[in-house]
């Protein structure tokens, strides 16, 4: 399920994290659903496993996965918060984008294709 670009410019934590992400987006994770232990991630995709608990320290952080005792890592119920943080995130993004002189038209033809190319992945799960 996690596929690690060693070439890339984002740190291996954060490519864990969008991939879990993802996997939600996607429907692929579902609420409830176990994630690996921290170590047996680590030895699977050949990583620190302090690399791992980074990657899951900033998931929980953003409330996409919580750790249950006995339970281990699980994927969280999506919260309410997470809109609202998403809509702040978009901010800078659009801001930039109005700057570049696009239009809204533009911006919101950019946000659907953005949108169809993620969602298109839970399509083929």
């Amino acid at each position: 399920m996690f596929n690690i670009d060693l070439r890339s410019s984002s740190p291996i934590y954060e490519q864990l994290a969008e991939q879990v992400k993802r996997g939600v987006i996607q429907g692929m994770l579902k609420p409830g659903d176990s994630l690996p232990s921290v170590r047996r991630l680590a030895a699977d995709i050949g990583v620190n496993p302090n690399t791992v608990a980074k990657a899951y320290q900033e998931l929980e952080r953003q409330q996409v996965i919580i750790t249950v005792r006995g339970k281990g890592t699980i994927i969280n119920d999506i919260p309410a918060t997470f809109t609202t943080n998403a809509a702040e995130k978009m901010r800078p993004f659009i801001t930039e984008l109005i700057y570049a002189g696009k239009t809204k038209q533009e911006i919101l033809e950019t946000v659907a294709a953005i949108y169809d190319e993620i969602r298109k992945g839970q399509n083929n799960a």
